[in-house]
């Protein structure tokens, strides 16, 4: 029993890691959806930090989980997807505004550059490779290195993202 919470906060951080690819590759770039035109933005313009507008919403829906629910396995497992996805959106906010500060951090960062600026229909995990490995949208290992060496160079992003829209959640309808 000692293990079970840790172990649902696990699942739950695997969790996110599918539905990463799933927000990425299949609702915004695999078929046209809600996604595709934020998503789009945010390849026009990497200031655009697409998923500003779920912050609040996702504050929002954990308070009321926790609140009705309390402590459960299940709810440890929203809040694995919950810390999931705040890690994917300060890992790629790294990606695009700060210079690596580790080889990890330096895979992750040319990995996704290379799926902005070369191979767009391909690398949609962000913070992983599971799933395009798994699902075949990761390139061969030849092709992806010569994408990564060719953007390694790229310097990070200036200025300020849309951050400040962040108890904007519903920004992207005011267009």
């Amino acid at each position: 029993m000692m293990l079970l919470y840790p172990a649902m906060f696990v699942l739950g951080l695997f969790a996110w890691t599918f539905l990463e690819y799933v927000i990425h590759g299949v609702l915004s770039h695999i078929f046209t959806t809600f996604a595709t035109p934020l998503h789009n933005e945010h390849h026009r313009d990497p200031h655009a930090v697409f998923t500003v507008g779920a912050w609040l919403p996702t504050a929002l829906i954990s308070i009321l989980v926790f609140g009705i629910f309390g402590l459960t396995p299940a709810t440890t497992i929203w809040l694995g997807v919950v810390a999931g996805f705040l890690s994917y959106e300060f890992l790629h906010y790294r990606m695009h505004f700060v210079r690596p500060i580790c080889a990890l951090e330096d895979r992750m960062r040319t990995r996704h550059l290379a799926h902005h600026f070369r191979e767009p229909t391909a690398i949609f995990g962000v913070t992983n490779s599971i799933w395009d490995r798994a699902l075949g949208s990761e390139p061969d290992d030849a092709r992806l290195a010569a994408m990564r060496a060719s953007v390694a160079h790229t310097q990070p992003l200036l200025g300020p993202s849309n951050f400040r829209l962040i108890m904007r959640p519903w920004f992207f309808l005011a267009r």
